[in-house]
Parts: structure tokens; C-alpha cells; sequence
């Protein structure tokens, strides 16, 4: 049974989600350390999550301060940090969520000490290893000791990649459950909100940021669409604008803020501009269409269910796709009225926490005979002569002996 949790945040889209798990794990009345690792240390991006959704009043918090850096540097000093935190706090299972290097290092750091790790929103794949998140998310999963996906397609990808069906959880989205929790607050009801004449364009990746023309290219886009503009900028996006220069005259700027304003805003939006993941989630439940700046997504679901298009990062492409939406009234309500997930109900936190106490969390190898994968296990050495180099034929699905120079080696392959 698991009675100490230890749960690693970083990012901002982390805090968001953290908020129902750590209710959650306050019901079953497990002891949490909620590990901040710091990872985005501005106090727009990170306090006033912390502030508005009363994260504190729940848990006590462990607060490393890592700061920024390169990838390998911030990952390294997380890594470095949390092996100190997870000896001294010594918890049955280390949580991590999402695909920020905090939720890699939480991860390597945990299995490293010999703690079982719990990944939530596992699965998620946009199948581009040049994003930094699709390598984090792939580690994360096969070191994972549960794995709680948030949708259907996710849970395929995780057996497709050969991870045990037994480690795998299709609990729901937690993002959801904040939402829904924050929908009541502001009475709000997804999918019957009156929608004003303006879009909302949100841009963090790296890829659109840092690169100028694409960044110009968005920006541009979004001066010339036949729609007033709200852009609450990411501090980072922020900087890259004053550096490459990008003129955001015309477009109605707003610093980061709180969730609950950022929610309120987007639900009243006719449409939403965004890289980001969890946004075209939020748009998605809440009935905004939403077009995705980026060639692709992991949140697979938002395109299936017609709430969600990829547009990328082409000045004409965007103006063209947005026109087109705002002129013909029933492919947006198509997109205004897409239906949500499965699981997406509220409740996916619920089902982490309840399943979580009841596991006997272990590190635990892979039974790779379900796998279907072949196993090698020395069985004999000996030297060979040349006469004894072929021991044996190969015989599918049957037991076969090879000879690698000086042993003997059984090879299984599973029926």
C-alpha cells in the first residue's frame, strides 16, 4: 500500500495539474512532499499559480530553485537536487506529470534510487524526437513503474511500444479535473458560452520563439486575420520579440496570468492560436476552436474529434484557415460542438489517487516472454571449437542454443 508520495513539479502546465492529484492524495490520506524543482522560477509564471490555486494549503513544498540553463544543465542540477530530497524523504513512489526536463529528472533521479516511479500523462507522442518533450515523455514511460494515460490513443501507443498491459492505467486527463473545478468557479458551462469577437494566440515552443522568421511569420499572421488579437506573452516569447525586433503593434498584449483569468478568457474567445499542448486540450473542453501552431501534436484526440487543426507556422496558411473558419458557420460550430474524450470528466485524479493506494509500488523487470521480445540468458560457458560454432538450427518458436565465441546462450521466443 502506498502511504508516502512524493510529487515533482516545474513547469507551469505541471502546477495546473498537481492541484486535483494533490486533493486527490489528501482523500486517501496519503503524506505528500510536493517537490517544486523550479524549473520556471518567474514569479508570472509560477507564484501566481501557486497563490490563486491555494497549492500550499495541501501539501508542504520542497522548492530546489534550479533555475534556468541548457536542457542537459537544468535537467542535471534537478537530478543532482531530487536524489538528496527522495533519500531524505524516502517515499513508496515518485509522481511526475507531463514531459518538462523537471518530470525526466524526477523520474531518473526516483528509479536511480531505487523508488518506483508513477507517470501521469503517459503515452502522449507527437513522434518527433526533435522536440525536447518527445524524448522526455519516451524515457519516462519505459522507466515508469504505472503508467496513467489520459486517452485511448495514448494507452495504444504505450503497448504498441511494448510496455506490460499490467502497468498501464487509462485514467482520464487531469488537466480536466482543474478545469472542471475552475469552470464552476467562474459558472461556466463548456460547449454553451456565449462567444465574443476577438482570438486568443498563445506561443512558447522554442521552435516558433526562437527561430525569427517563424516567429515573425506568426506574428504577422496574427496582425492581418479579420479578428482582434488578445496575446498574453510568455515571458520568454517576450524577450525573443525585444531581440529579433518583431513589431507587436496591432495586436492587444497581455502579460501571464492567473489560470482562472486565463480560463475565462479562452472560453469567451472565437477562436484560439496556440503551440501549446494543454491549451488545445482546454480549448477542446470548453468548446473553442482552436487552430495549433505547430506540424504536428501529441494531443491526437483534438484533431479526431474535429475541435483541433494544425495550421504550422505559415503567415498565408494561417490567415487563409482562420478566414475560412470565421466565414463558414457550420465547420465552426462542427469545431465549437467536438466531442470530448472519454475520461475526460473530472474525476481522472481520482482514479490516480485510488489506484495508486492500493498498489504495491516495486521496481519491477519487464516479463519480456509476454512481451513477445527474445531473451538471452547465459546458461553455459565454455570454449568452442570451430567445428562447435553452429550448435543448433534456428527454430522459430521453439527453444534455440547460439553460440557467441565462448558461451552458450538460450534464446526464447514467445508463442
Amino acid at each position: 500500500m502506498v502511504e508516502r508520495v512524493c510529487l515533482v513539479v516545474g513547469a507551469r502546465p505541471n502546477f495546473v495539474k498537481a492541484y486535483p492529484l494533490l486533493r486527490a492524495f489528501s482523500e486517501e490520506e496519503m503524506e505528500v512532499s510536493l517537490v517544486n524543482t523550479g524549473q520556471h522560477y518567474d514569479a508570472e509564471l509560477c507564484e501566481v499559480f501557486f497563490d490563486e490555486l491555494r497549492i500550499r494549503d495541501f501539501v508542504r513544498e520542497i522548492n530546489l530553485k534550479v533555475g534556468s540553463g541548457s536542457h542537459a544543465e537544468q535537467t542535471s542540477r534537478c537530478i543532482i537536487q531530487m536524489e538528496r530530497v527522495l533519500q531524505r524523504e524516502k517515499p513508496d513512489v515518485t509522481v511526475v506529470i507531463g514531459d518538462v526536463n523537471s518530470t525526466l529528472a524526477g523520474a531518473l533521479a526516483s528509479i536511480k534510487t531505487g523508488i518506483p516511479v508513477a507517470h501521469v500523462e503517459a503515452g502522449y507522442r507527437s513522434f518527433d524526437l526533435g522536440m525536447p518533450e518527445e524524448v522526455n515523455r519516451i524515457l519516462v514511460d519505459h522507466i515508469s513503474q504505472l503508467l496513467f494515460s489520459p486517452t485511448e490513443s495514448s494507452t495504444m501507443n504505450l503497448m504498441i511500444e511494448g510496455i506490460p498491459e499490467d502497468r498501464i492505467r487509462f485514467s482520464g486527463n487531469v488537466l480536466i479535473d482543474s478545469l472542471v473545478s475552475v469552470c464552476e468557479n467562474l459558472g461556466i458551462t463548456p460547449k454553451n458560452i456565449d462567444k465574443e469577437d476577438y482570438a486568443v494566440l498563445t506561443i512558447h515552443r522554442p521552435k516558433n520563439v526562437d527561430d525569427p522568421n517563424r516567429l515573425r511569420e506568426i506574428v504577422d499572421a496574427a496582425k492581418e486575420i479579420p479578428i482582434r488579437v488578445v496575446f498574453p506573452i510568455h515571458p520568454r516569447t517576450r524577450e525573443r520579440c525585444a531581440e529579433f525586433r518583431v513589431d507587436l503593434e496591432g495586436i492587444e498584449v497581455r502579460y501571464p496570468m492567473g489560470y482562472m483569468e486565463f480560463i475565462s478568457l479562452l472560453a469567451r474567445a472565437k477562436l484560439v492560436l496556440t503551440d501549446s499542448g494543454g491549451i488545445q486540450e482546454e480549448a477542446l473542453f470548453l468548446g473553442t476552436p482552436c487552430l495549433t501552431l505547430r506540424e504536428n501534436t501529441e494531443r491526437i484526440e483534438t484533431l479526431i474529434s474535429g475541435g483541433n487543426l494544425l495550421v504550422g507556422a505559415n503567415r498565408e496558411r494561417i490567415i487563409r484557415v482562420v478566414s475560412e473558419l470565421l466565414e463558414d458557420e457550420k465547420k465552426y460550430e462542427s469545431m465549437l460542438k467536438a466531442e470530448v474524450p472519454d475520461r475526460w470528466d473530472g474525476r481522472a485524479s481520482k482514479r490516480i489517487a485510488s489506484e495508486l493506494g492500493e498498489s504495491e509500488m516495486k521496481i519491477q523487470s519487464y516479463n519480456f516472454m509476454k512481451m513477445g521480445i527474445p531473451q538471452y540468458m547465459l546458461v553455459e560457458k565454455r570454449e568452442l571449437s570451430k567445428e562447435d560454432e553452429v550448435i543448433a538450427k534456428f527454430s522459430r518458436n521453439r527453444l534455440s542454443i547460439y553460440s557467441f565465441d565462448t558461451a552458450l546462450v538460450r534464446r526464447w521466443r514467445a508463442h
